[in-house]
């Protein structure tokens, strides 16, 4: 059962994080590198084995990474689906998304905005919006699979 019955009305492109989420991951990453920096000069870690070395290091380039991929990561609605760019890409074809619901933390929409979770099959896929178009599209989305879900009924 396919269920191909939204489109959008145009293209959407933007940021998949907001600037103050940015900024957020920007003070807690640098927060982190000076604590990371004062462990260092604290304590011998040069003499610490391999395992505890690699784990660091490890560590170290998991925030490098991740902090990257909230400064570039963006999202794209179209008529094929949604598209989300990170380290590795996640996308809904519209003709397997079965439901889709907008959620959002209480009193912090703000720095947190809502994101749009998508049900494919036996699966979820969470996606973020980081500007206001997106997130109005989020909304007609929502909107458009539960009135499908009322009016099935």
């Amino acid at each position: 059962m396919t269920m191909n019955f939204y489109k959008p009305e145009k293209t959407v492109t933007g940021p998949s994080y907001s600037r103050w989420f940015k900024l957020l991951a920007t003070v807690f990453s640098i927060s982190l590198l000076v604590y990371a920096a004062d462990i260092m000069r604290r304590y011998p870690l040069l003499e610490y084995g391999l395992s505890v070395k690699v784990l660091l290091l490890c560590a170290a380039l998991m925030l490098v990474v991740s902090y990257y991929w909230f400064l570039r990561s963006t999202i794209t609605i179209d008529d094929k689906g949604i598209t989300q760019t990170w380290l590795y890409n996640r996308q809904v074809e519209w003709r397997d998304v079965r439901s889709a619901k907008m959620i959002g933390i209480p009193f912090l929409s703000g720095l947190f905005p809502p994101r749009l979770v998508v049900r494919t099959g036996n699966s979820f896929s969470t996606f973020n919006g980081g500007t206001k178009e997106i997130l109005i599209e989020f909304a007609h989305i929502s909107l458009a699979f539960q009135i499908h879900k009322q009016v099935g009924k």
